[in-house]
């Protein structure tokens, strides 16, 4: 007998994948029309910029402590009912965020969507056990690409629904598509593993942090992935106070969408094209060849001040970037023995989120000197995580023992 759809691994990928992209289709358009309403919110122009990066920092920070946490209970229990989990996050995130009256309670609601961390780490965990090993790269390319894909394409979608409709709207069908989500990954796929230990959760996570941290590759390895992810951050959080500076029309949220969405579509185009050349050549040597490539184009949109030039290398970095970014968690599943694997990779967005809450605190300040110092920043950042990178893949992965 033929097996199930709901167990076949093509399946299974183009199911997790399509959350992936609502999933960052949901915070791509919250991290770029957060500055369009805070201005609705009667916050005063002058005081956005800074409020921008302060509020991304305190969504990056505000669930990482709990992260530990459901890595044990998928490990403890089941993985699918913690997937689910994160996307029933989203449902009330946007709806505090909806019904906000000030800045505050705006802050509260995507502060929640932050809870959501550690659902791609098992997400890609399951995907792994069931994909065929020479199909590994071309997987994880195609669903970790999802994740930058959405959050240029959601400003792209929900450009046009602000200028017309207001970002009230767009957050209410966010949550009609959450509700989908929910529904979808619930009962559109069988997932056999059930957790075998009897330990605490409480000792579960701790151990996690053990594992995931000890010393040699894969704590290098970590920190190679914040300082990348972190001069990503910088510029991705404040794309559209970039945008906007330069851009004088009358359709702002719109500009912004056109730009990201360009940028989403070439990572689209690039993630699978640099998976598919490093299952033929090797993970590291593409990894670093797109680290290195992203570093130097960094320094470009410095002094690029008009918008065409400018929304033209965004894009190119971007699609770079995306490619780097899905790469990283093949050199990262493939560093991780097979008994710490798990609990590795739902550790894996941690660098993401820390890079993207200290990212924007640092932009926070350097803003106020010049808008345009992000750039040099990130190459900075991006520069200093490509040489953590090489030191890590000189040093020995750990044993199964």
């Amino acid at each position: 007998m033929k097996p199930s759809f709901r167990t076949s691994w093509t399946w299974l990928l183009g199911l997790y994948t399509v959350a992936s992209f609502l999933e960052t289709v949901f915070w791509g358009q919250m991290t770029a029309f957060t500055p369009i309403f805070l201005r609705d919110l009667g916050m005063a122009q002058s005081q956005i910029p800074s409020m921008v990066g302060i509020t991304a920092a305190i969504v990056g920070a505000a669930g990482i402590p709990f992260l530990p946490f459901w890595g044990a209970l998928a490990d403890r229990y089941s993985r699918q009912p913690m997937v689910v989990r994160s996307f029933v996050v989203y449902i009330f995130a946007g709806m505090i965020s909806v019904l906000a009256g000030n800045v505050w309670i705006f802050v509260l609601g995507r502060s929640l969507m932050s809870l959501s961390l550690g659902n791609s780490g098992l997400m890609l965990t399951t995907l792994a056990e069931r994909t065929p090993t020479h199909r590994h790269g071309l997987a994880f390319a195609i669903m970790n690409s999802a994740g930058p894909v959405g959050a240029f394409i959601g400003p792209l979608i929900g450009g046009p629904i602000v200028d017309h409709y207001g970002f009230r709207t767009l957050m209410w069908i966010n949550v009609v598509v959450m509700i989908g989500v929910v529904l979808a990954l619930s009962f559109g796929y069988l997932d056999s593993y059930r957790g075998k230990s009897q330990d605490s959760v409480w000792h579960m996570a701790g151990d996690s942090i053990r594992v995931s941290f000890q010393a040699g590759r894969l704590r290098t390895l970590f920190i190679a992935f914040f300082l990348l992810y972190a001069g990503w951050m910088i510029v991705y959080s404040y794309m559209p106070v970039v945008i906007t500076s330069l851009y004088k029309g009358d359709n702002p949220a719109s500009m912004i969408g056109y730009i990201l969405g360009a940028g989403g579509l070439l990572a689209m185009i690039l993630a699978p094209i640099f998976g598919s050349l490093a299952d033929r050549f090797g993970y590291w040597r593409i990894l670093m060849i797109g680290a290195a490539l992203e570093t130097v184009l960094w320094l470009v949109p410095f002094w690029t001040r008009s918008l065409i030039p400018f929304a033209i290398i965004v894009c190119i970095i971007s699609g770079i970037a995306a490619a780097v970014f899905s790469i990283s968690f093949n050199v990262l599943s493939s560093s991780a023995s097979d008994n710490i694997r798990g609990r590795v990779m739902s550790f894996a967005y941690l660098p993401v989120n820390v890079g993207f809450s200290f990212g924007p605190l640092l932009a926070s300040q350097l803003v106020k000197l010049d808008l345009f110092y992000i750039f040099p920043t990130a190459f900075l950042f991006t520069g200093l995580g490509l040489f953590v990178l090489n030191i890590a893949r000189n040093q020995p992965a750990p044993s199964n023992t």
